[in-house]
């Protein structure tokens, strides 16, 4: 899988600002993305040492709206949450290098 299209952005809730106070980033990943390609792309291109990545299958949330019909509140997505070593700098998105 191509590195530069793995991380797709942050995810901002209560809970994912509670857990950064522990090194842990919750983080938008490509579907098809995996755990290594999560680890070598924040390595890669963020400059930062994931000390362990866990991956989360968010499922569709669907709605009845009368007569059978269905909507989606909430699209399909995949999450990492990313630990940090000690030694690692914090991770900040805009700073993505190509090199």
């Amino acid at each position: 899988m191509n590195l530069t299209s793995v991380i797709m952005g942050e995810v901002v809730t209560e809970k994912a600002e509670r857990l950064k106070l522990s090194k842990v980033y919750t983080l938008r990943v490509n579907p098809k993305a995996t755990k290594i390609d999560v680890k070598s792309a924040l390595r890669k291109y963020y400059s930062v040492e994931p000390e362990s990545v866990r991956i989360v299958n968010v499922p569709p949330k669907t709605r009845v709206v009368g007569r059978g019909k269905t909507i989606q509140k909430r699209h399909r997505a995949k999450h990492a949450l990313v630990k940090l070593s000690a030694k690692s700098k914090p991770i900040d998105l805009s700073t993505f290098q190509i090199n």
